[in-house]
């Protein structure tokens, strides 16, 4: 079948996703390497993603601030596991000023002492709660910060792996244990609302091995999404630190009881890696698929300007058109139009739009307003235009909006079914499944919680993504070990 891009997913998924991204015009590689220009279509998709967030962050009782990009060298050493985990991603600034020399510009005048760009903002924040917790009156504390964040990448890719990338990360400090593990799963479940209802991508929640965990975190929990190619991608973390960060930056308050006490801490973000997800979920061969809520546009009206008589006709009868349907609603929201006035060619739109993955392309001529319908594509089905009665399209174009989310939440749900498998009994049957080029999949096996089972399955290029919060509490044998096992976790290649 032809397909509007050149690269198609059975051909090579990397390569495809790349193009998906070029024709949609989201992103670019900028001159600085790793790094990423976000194009205003991409950056208006991260907006409607932001927003939605943002939102239900504030919801939970949260507030926004910002703290400093760069971080001193002497609060980081604070913490040791926490370095240790990202000294090899860090960059620091070792300079303050830039002079000519020999006809280039060179680094001048060192800085009495390092400072680190963020590549996280636990141990900032934590000095900043040490000076703002000093009773239980102040707890709990609950900050949220929208900023970019430095972790050098040796092979980049556009969303999923960049030197920098834009997130939030939410810090929050707790009077007791107890408070703070339902601080870190509460944002876990907001993060899994935000993925499935508004993305409409299906995820697994589970808590992290101790390999896989944030450095110097006690424990983190994780929702894991299946891409199209099989593999694991993690769409959000909310970490419980326990008391660690709050010993190394001395957060303490006076209890009820007059006793001094640590705090208990947690840490939570999501990243421009959803729209890395996004794509990778939804998109098919004719490029972009836009889940509803987070689509910048819902209809797209073209006109059809076959000739100079009929131009006013039809780009009045455009204009009217969109009043009418931006009176809708999709999904509880004001449906977002767009009238396409570019002097291109109609097909040439269409099929511009459709890559950019609108749920709706509306094309409209001058037989369509005389004969008072209305044709167009829907993003899901665009092997053939539909028409309507223009009163009906109106009416259920915002039904049509929220139909196409449901499909693009039931593929990738029956995708992930699909590609999940249980049944595999040992090391064995699991390095079949995952050595031939291009296996992917999830396998749903026992997990004995040998230190050495990272190192067997690194040679498969396997990890364990996540241990299921939901599990059947059954007992059997760890799938790498052999050893006896009651603890369930999902097994898969990750991005």
């Amino acid at each position: 079948m032809k397909t509007a891009l050149r690269i198609t997913r059975a051909q090579n998924f990397a390569d495809w996703y790349q193009e998906v991204i070029k024709e949609a015009d989201l992103a670019e590689h900028s001159g600085v390497r790793g790094c990423m220009v976000i194009k205003p279509w991409g950056w208006a998709i991260w907006e409607h993603i932001q927003a939605r967030l943002d939102a239900m962050i504030k919801a939970t009782g949260h507030r926004n601030c910002y703290f400093p990009i760069f971080i001193p060298i002497e609060l980081l050493a604070k913490e040791a596991s926490h370095v240790e985990g990202f000294a090899k991603e860090m960059a620091v600034v070792t300079h303050h000023r830039l002079v000519q020399r020999g006809g280039a510009l060179v680094p001048d005048a060192p800085l009495e002492s390092p400072l680190v760009v963020r590549p996280t903002s636990e141990t900032i924040i934590g000095e900043a709660m040490a000076r703002w917790v000093r009773s239980y009156r102040d707890l709990p504390l609950k900050l949220n910060q929208w900023g970019n964040v430095v972790r050098w990448e040796q092979r980049p890719r556009l969303f999923l792996r960049t030197s920098e990338f834009l997130w939030q990360e939410g810090h929050t400090a707790h009077a007791s244990e107890v408070e703070a593990m339902e601080e870190t799963l509460t944002m876990l479940g907001v993060y899994r609302r935000l993925v499935e209802d508004d993305m409409r991508i299906p995820v697994i929640s589970g808590e992290k091995t101790p390999g896989e965990r944030f450095p110097g975190a006690v424990a983190t929990h994780a929702i894991e999404a299946m891409m199209q190619d099989g593999k694991a991608l993690q769409a959000g973390t909310s970490h419980f630190l326990g008391t660690n960060f709050a010993a190394a930056a001395g957060i303490r308050f006076q209890d009820r009881d007059g006793t001094e006490k640590l705090a208990y801490t947690t840490s939570w973000g999501v990243s421009t890696r959803l729209v890395g997800a996004l794509i990778m979920t939804h998109a098919d061969d004719d490029g972009l698929r836009l889940p509803p809520r987070v689509a910048p546009t819902h209809v797209v009206i073209v006109p059809i300007l076959r000739d100079e008589a009929s131009r006013h006709l039809v780009l009045d009868a455009a204009d009217k058109l969109s009043a009418q349907l931006r009176s809708g609603t999709a999904g509880g929201e004001a449906l977002r139009v767009e009238l396409d006035l570019r002097d291109d060619a109609p097909a040439t739109k269409r099929w511009g739009w459709i890559k950019k993955g609108v749920p709706i392309v509306v094309e409209l001529g001058p037989r369509d307003i005389r004969d008072r319908t209305i044709v167009f594509t829907r993003r899901d089905a665009i092997a053939e235009k539909r028409s309507l009665p223009l009163v009906d399209f109106v009416a259920n174009a915002g039904r049509e909006v929220e139909a196409f989310g449901e499909t693009l939440w039931h593929q990738a749900t029956e995708y992930r079914a699909a590609q999940t498998l249980g049944g595999i009994g040992d090391y064995v049957a699991l390095a079949k499944h995952f050595r031939p080029e291009g296996a992917g999949g999830f396998v749903i096996g026992k997990w004995s919680g040998d230190p050495n089972i990272d190192v067997k399955l690194a040679e498969l290029g396997v990890t364990v993504r996540c241990l299921l919060h939901e599990q059947p509490k059954t007992e059997g044998r760890c799938l790498v070990t052999g050893k006896p096992a009651t603890l369930d976790a999902v097994y898969a290649k990750a991005y």
